[in-house]
């Protein structure tokens, strides 16, 4: 069974039916597979992080172990209610790819333990996937496509995310706010988050585009977009320059943190699709990667991984708070971030 109509994956989402034992969500963005199996998970088990209940897996656990698939799929559960076996398959490896295809289907026809749940998480499949084909073949498994968010998609993730920290937009600032966003659904999270706290969690505001000028504010000016690329590159006298540069030019703190985050968010979705498939200059283009600034962002690329921009992004978002907190130096905040940012950079031989 393949969903690929929103209101159809909602309702199995909400209401899984009794009589699939198997799913299957995959698709290029990350960020939506990730948060429907999260829901997914949370409605087949108490608790998706019970070790008695619950086995994880990733392909680097299957790979050497054939057998370790099929006894997860096998066991009963040490506790009493449903078991579920959850695989994070992100490998492109075929002996892998045929041997969870052929534990999906013995499972999905009930031959190991019929009350156990297999939940897999997968980047973008194929069509010559065994696993994408046994799983649609199957009659009791569930194939979930996901792709990019559209505008509606985002825009009532913002305002879902928003509300449950008791604060809005209108609808311009909506519209306005949607227009801004990255496309790829874990980015586009970390800025509506980043939103919140702008607007204060709990404050019951409801901001209008005018509330969003100092927030968005306008595209940077090539001094700090420059800033931000030498900073990746790891070259901090240039990027300190570039920063001072816009400092002349009237642009603070603030939009220098920005450029840095936007730029960020760049490479984010980039090593993203990278990593779902795409090439790494295809992928760079999808992101908006300018191309006189492509050469310099495909070398800078092949040595950041999604983990340190994950180690990184926590500092970002500081600074961007701080640089909001009244009387805060946030000239010195900016070059500071700058100077984290090409210090990682030069570690990772940049």
């Amino acid at each position: 069974m393949i969903l690929a109509k929103r209101p159809d994956i909602e309702r199995f989402l909400a209401k899984p039916d009794p009589q699939i034992r198997a799913v299957l969500i995959y698709g290029r963005d990350i960020g939506v597979v990730r948060d429907r199996a999260k829901e997914l998970a949370g409605k087949v088990a108490a608790d998706p992080d019970d070790p008695f209940n619950v086995a994880l897996l990733t392909d680097g656990d299957l790979d050497g172990e054939g057998a370790r698939l099929e006894n997860e799929l096998a066991s009963q559960s040490l506790m009493g209610g449903r078991r579920l076996v959850r695989l994070k398959f992100s490998t492109e490896k075929a002996s892998l790819d045929k041997q969870v295809a052929e534990a999906l289907t013995a499972h999905a026809e009930g031959k190991l333990n019929p009350d156990a749940f297999f939940l897999i998480e997968a980047g973008a499949l194929g069509r010559d996937s065994a696993l994408r084909k046994a799983a649609e073949k199957a009659p009791g498994a569930a194939v979930i496509p996901c792709y990019e968010d559209e505008p509606g998609d985002v825009a009532r993730l913002v305002r879902e995310t928003l509300s449950k920290d008791g604060v809005g937009l209108d609808a311009q600032a909506l519209q306005l706010f949607v227009s801004r966003m990255p496309k790829e659904r874990g980015v586009a999270r970390q800025e509506i988050e980043r939103l919140a706290l702008y607007l204060e969690p709990g404050s019951g505001r409801t901001a209008s585009p005018k509330d969003l000028e100092d927030f968005l504010g306008v595209e940077p000016e090539a001094s700090l977009s420059d800033a931000a690329a030498d900073a990746f590159g790891g070259r901090l006298a240039e990027a300190q320059a570039g920063l001072r540069r816009a400092a002349a030019e009237g642009e603070a703190g603030p939009a220098a943190v920005r450029a840095i985050g936007m730029y960020l968010g760049r490479m984010r979705r980039t090593l993203t699709l990278a990593k779902n498939g795409a090439g790494l200059q295809e992928a760079a283009k999808a992101s908006g990667v300018f191309w006189k600034q492509e050469r310099e962002f495909l070398r800078q690329a092949r040595s950041w991984t999604l983990d340190d921009l994950d180690r990184l992004q926590p500092e970002v978002l500081a600074a961007d708070k701080a640089c909001k907190t009244a009387g805060s130096p946030d000239g010195l905040i900016a070059e500071r971030l700058a100077l984290t940012v090409a210090g990682r950079a030069r570690r990772l031989g940049l």
